[in-house]
């Protein structure tokens, strides 16, 4: 038989000091705290040079597509005077540019009324409005009346 005299007791309750390396609640609670504002100024430093990047990339591709518009300009205006110079050997110089200038003014009047028709399909916000409005239903907790 053996003897459990001279053994402690089983300990029931764990010593918080053991797990906390000696710290009192106070001493883990600021720890956790220093450690949780660190972790937010970290993630807001990554998350400004993201932005950072993110803002030099845009930059670099408007620049880019600012280069692309001015050469697709420059070859409408080239293919213009082409157009022009081949007309003008027909009809003459002036009606030449006559008629280079009514091809323009047809591409012109398209252009605004398809434009003109995208403006008028445009209805706003709606659904964020209709959603907007059911907010402070929703917060007063009646929410039977938004539907």
């Amino acid at each position: 038989m053996t003897d459990y005299a001279e053994s402690a007791p089983p300990q029931q309750y764990q010593d918080i000091s053991d797990t906390t390396g000696g710290k009192s609640i106070g001493e883990a609670i600021g720890d956790v705290t220093r450690d949780l504002s660190v972790l937010v100024q970290q993630e807001l430093a990554l998350a400004k040079a993201e932005v950072r990047q993110s803002a030099t990339r845009a930059g670099q591709a408007a620049g880019m597509f600012t280069g692309a518009a001015v050469a697709a300009f420059l070859f409408v205006v080239f293919l213009s005077i082409a157009l022009w110079v081949a007309i003008s050997d027909l009809t003459g110089p002036s009606w030449g540019a006559f008629i280079v200038a009514v091809i323009w003014l047809v591409a012109a009047v398209v252009l605004f009324l398809v434009a003109r028709t995208q403006v008028k399909k445009i209805s706003g916000l709606e659904q964020t409005t209709e959603t907007v409005r059911q907010v402070p239903n929703a917060i007063k907790g009646h929410e039977e009346r938004n539907r």
